[in-house]
């Protein structure tokens, strides 16, 4: 496993961002461990994760600008950390979020921060795909903006679950939006950073019939 990889992994595990037990995802599913961002509430963790995501913005994106896009709530710490580590590179990019209920006072509208411009390129950053219904509901309210162009996606763990169909989450979005959707991880990473440990032999073995039953087929 890459460096990288298993720094990651534990810096989730460190910050209570990766756990394992019983827990129902936003799609319904019951399912054995569970990533959340919302555990992150230290300025050190949050600026950790943005230098995270940053990395696998430059890798797979390059110095090239776009709009970050970081859905409510979640999602908003990550863009403004992501946007702060790209900044500290030399890539300054603005970035954005929705608000939960449309405001209808003062600026009003759906958004805080950055409106995006006709032409502009969004990159959605997400804590992680379960079947995709987050996404879709992202997809949603950013098309309410004229000619604006989502660019790809990233987010922590790639889950490799299926989809509305059994085709994985992840692949199903890209053939349904059309870009790409990107992980520093995925569940498989998970699995061999958990197998180096006899003592996580239970967590291994529950992963594993949950992919089985869950797990992308194609």
């Amino acid at each position: 496993m890459e460096a990288y990889k298993r720094e990651f992994i534990q810096f989730l595990q460190g910050a209570g961002v990766l756990k394992f037990g019983d827990f129902t995802a936003k799609s319904g599913r019951k399912i054995p461990y569970f990533i959340n961002a919302g555990m992150i509430k230290t300025g050190e963790e949050i600026a950790k994760l943005g230098e995270f995501y940053a990395k696998a913005y430059f890798e797979k994106i390059g110095n090239k600008p776009t709009v970050l896009y970081g859905p409510a709530y979640k999602g908003i710490s990550i863009a403004v950390s992501a946007a702060v580590a790209l900044s500290k590179n030399n890539l300054n990019v603005p970035f954005f979020f929705n608000r939960k209920e449309i405001k209808d006072h003062g600026e009003g509208g759906v958004f805080v921060g950055y409106v995006p411009q006709a032409g502009e390129e969004v990159v959605i950053v997400e804590d992680v795909i379960t079947a995709g219904t987050a996404i879709r509901e992202s997809m949603a309210i950013l098309s309410t903006l004229e000619n604006v162009k989502v660019a790809a996606t990233f987010v922590m763990v790639d889950r490799k679950e299926k989809g509305q169909g059994e085709k994985g989450a992840m692949q199903e979005i890209e053939e349904e939006f059309g870009f790409p959707v990107y992980s520093v991880v995925d569940v498989y990473d998970i699995i061999e950073y958990l197998q180096e440990d006899p003592a996580n032999e239970e967590n291994v073995t529950r992963i594993q019939n949950y992919l089985a039953v869950n797990g992308a087929k194609v």
